[in-house]
């Protein structure tokens, strides 16, 4: 007997540095992408107005690194605080930790060279090394063009620096080990997006903008097997009230299989107004997190193609009650 519980506690003891080695491991060795590229991009007037558009109606990563107005519609942007962060996610969101949008301005970027930039949006790794959470959608963005990322940077680099300093991001347990295992060292494509093919192009446009992330809904961090796009992710309001992603799947009965392409154009172009206002959402009335006005920017050409893609997408049949108020 006592020979036998010498066994389990070396088996244990085996089992414990084992597991000890490889969180050192985890937590010193990655993530492993490799240097940040050494690139110095050129700052065009095409590829600015390109990472323009991209940045502030495709991608919209000014609406994530920007202080939101959240008890107005759709959530209007501070325009004095524009792109300078702090923006939180939270664990009242279903995140794991407390995670920070950075400042994209000059005031913090100015330090960072083109290509820890580069490293940043397509491989998750900040300029210290440091993995980033994939909010920050990064596996979304190392499917776009290398010139598209580019023009993002050259973008980003003209906004007006903004002074302000956002907290450190921190992850919970395990995730502040799980983190670390996600980036991933990828190489964009040279090629452009073929925009004479709406489907191709539209697919290209859906995954700029993240479309999947928030119309998947989510199981345990993961998007549940055959649910892409059929929405029910659910975004709490200020006044505790739930608002739910919508099913943009063909699924005629609780998709938008029966939407024209028109109709799909005009439920985005309806926000491009010029007599649109942004208005104060009582408690208990419905709001939203969508940042309509900035995708309304998009060209109708753009929309037309997502339109299009979307329509290639595996129908869900998934009934979603987009609001709940709170207390209901």
């Amino acid at each position: 007997m006592k020979k036998l519980l010498l066994v389990l506690g070396a088996l244990f003891l085996i089992v414990i540095v084992g597991v000890a080695g490889l969180l050192i491991y985890v937590s010193t060795a990655l993530p492993s992408v490799g240097p940040a590229p050494d690139i110095q991009i050129e700052q065009t007037a095409e590829r600015i107005e390109r990472g323009r558009h991209l940045a502030n109606n495709v991608m919209v990563c000014t609406h994530c690194h920007s202080p939101q107005e959240k008890t107005k519609f759709s959530h209007p942007l501070d325009r004095n605080m524009f792109a300078a962060g702090g923006t939180r996610f939270g664990p009242e969101e279903g995140f794991p930790g407390n995670y920070y949008a950075p400042n994209l301005t000059p005031a913090y970027l100015g330090n960072w060279t083109d290509g820890e930039i580069y490293r940043a949006v397509t491989e998750g790794v900040s300029k210290d090394g440091r993995a980033l959470f994939p909010i920050m959608p990064y596996p979304n963005y190392a499917q776009m063009s290398k010139e598209d990322v580019y023009s993002v940077i050259a973008y980003l680099r003209t906004l007006e620096p903004i002074e302000n300093e956002v907290p450190a991001s921190e992850s919970f347990f395990p995730m502040n080990f799980i983190i670390n295992t996600i980036p991933a060292e990828t190489e964009l494509s040279d090629e452009e997006p073929v925009t004479t093919d709406p489907v191709s192009w539209g697919k290209y446009l859906v995954t700029a903008a993240s479309c999947m992330d928030c119309h998947t809904p989510m199981e345990q961090g993961a998007p549940i097997p055959g649910m892409t796009l059929a929405g029910g992710m659910e975004f709490p309001m200020e006044d505790g009230s739930i608002v739910r992603t919508a099913n943009i799947t063909p699924d005629i009965e609780t998709g938008i299989g029966t939407w024209t392409e028109e109709q799909f154009v005009n439920r985005f172009k309806e926000y491009a107004d010029s007599t649109f206002e942004y208005h104060e959402v009582a408690n208990g009335e419905f709001n939203t997190a969508m940042p309509w006005t900035m995708y309304a920017q998009m060209s109708e050409e753009e929309l037309k193609a997502i339109y299009a893609y979307l329509g290639t997408a595996e129908p869900v049949q998934h009934l979603v009650t987009v609001f709940t108020p709170v207390g209901d």
